[in-house]
């Protein structure tokens, strides 16, 4: 290698060095700047003596939520939406990717897949205008068609009864975000040598066989890889959906960890003020046990699908 090739190799890496500069700055300023709040946490916090001058109180203020109503109905939501999002949020596209396999039609298969990955990326606060509209009591489509058909007599308020809230939340989550996953496994059954499919024809297999003892055993590994990875988002409702969509009507089975928090902290619960400390102590609570489900989520990953970060 030449001096030349290798000042040239030396500006290459400096150049890409600078370009990072921005991205240490953002990170640090608003990834770690923050992580000092946490000691807010702890302390009987004085908006008016701030972060420096508030007393310290030790861990009152998680002892105060373990022994909140709120808190523990938030919790039990949380793990029941979850839960059923990670179960049928893996079920779906593994289902609709299998079929878009066995479509021969290149163009229909293109344009499915472009339709169902679409809602991908669309905002929460529109998709909740959206079901606002369709679900409306008064002018919403679907009660009009279930009118129509007869099966209802009286309109339904899906998103203010706190039986049907549940439902609307786990299905407008799977309809947005099951493109994604089916994208992830159609690339993962690529993979899989169409030899076997060539040879299980010929020995007499049917197609349903081929399907449940070459595809689906081809996607073992990225179903135990995304089974496993998911168990850090256990309790990660999605915020963004469920405060778009939510009010006070549903709070029984629509309230979760990340809503509690915000209404703690900016708003205050049953008529109290803000309470910065207890938002604080219940976001560390819930990132403290992400981060070891997350642990053993990469454990597990690397123990079961052989998969490793680094």
């Amino acid at each position: 290698m030449t001096d030349t090739v290798k000042k040239r190799r030396k500006r290459i890496r400096w150049a890409l060095y600078v370009m990072l500069i921005p991205g240490v700055i953002l990170t640090a300023i608003y990834a770690y700047g923050p992580l000092g709040g946490l000691a807010i946490a702890f302390q009987k916090y004085d908006f008016t003596k701030g972060l420096f001058g508030s007393p310290y109180n030790g861990f009152d203020n998680f002892l105060y939520i373990f022994k909140l109503r709120d808190f523990k109905r938030a919790l039990g939501n949380t793990l029941i939406i979850a839960i059923i999002k990670i179960v049928l949020g893996m079920l779906f596209p593994i289902v609709v990717s299998i079929l878009l396999n066995e479509v021969r039609h290149t163009a229909f298969k293109r344009t499915v897949q472009t339709l169902i990955y679409l809602p991908f990326f669309i905002s929460w606060v529109i998709i909740a205008g959206i079901f606002q509209q369709l679900l409306s009591p008064s002018m919403g489509i679907v009660n009009s068609v279930l009118k129509n058909l007869g099966l209802i007599k009286e309109s339904i308020f899906f998103l203010g009864n706190a039986d049907t809230f549940r439902p609307v939340i786990i299905i407008s989550d799977i309809w947005k975000g099951f493109g994604m996953g089916t994208i992830l496994y159609l690339a993962a059954l690529t993979g899989i040598d169409p030899n076997l499919y060539e040879a299980a024809a010929i020995d007499g297999a049917s197609r349903w066989q081929r399907i449940w003892y070459i595809t689906l055993i081809g996607l073992v590994p990225i179903i135990v890889l995304n089974g496993t990875l998911s168990l850090g988002n256990v309790l990660n409702a999605g915020f963004d959906q469920i405060y778009n969509m939510y009010n006070t009507a549903v709070y029984k089975t629509g309230d979760v960890l990340d809503t509690l928090v915000y209404r703690v902290g900016i708003e205050g619960i049953r008529g109290t003020l803000p309470r910065y400390e207890i938002a604080t102590a219940m976001g560390l609570f819930k990132s403290g046990v992400s981060m070891v489900l997350t642990c053993t989520a990469y454990f597990c990953a690397y123990k079961f699908a052989d998969y490793r970060i680094f």
